[in-house]
């Protein structure tokens, strides 16, 4: 079984988080969704896309590649940092 680190993650690895969640905030608002409509596309509720967004939440993979599929982008484009262009219509 793989250790985790003790403490809280770093301030670079929160940084990263946040923008990973500001960019899930952009695609979502360009898609005109709301959070309800996306966690609901991604198996998700509010409250959890909420939390992803606001980068308080750190979430997995699979939960990573339901809102890249709910968002009709790549893995990549999602993780992609903020101030990226937005992928074509």
């Amino acid at each position: 079984m793989p250790l985790r680190p003790a403490g809280p993650p770093p301030d670079w690895i929160l940084a990263r988080r946040r923008a990973v969640g500001d960019r899930i905030r952009e695609l979502r608002r360009w898609r005109n969704l709301t959070q309800k409509r996306l966690g609901d596309k991604a198996g998700n509720d509010r409250k959890a896309m909420n939390r992803i967004e606001l980068g308080h939440h750190s979430p997995g993979l699979d939960t990573l590649i339901r809102i890249a599929d709910a968002l009709d982008v790549s893995l990549a484009e999602l993780v992609r940092d903020v101030g990226s262009p937005l992928p074509p219509e």
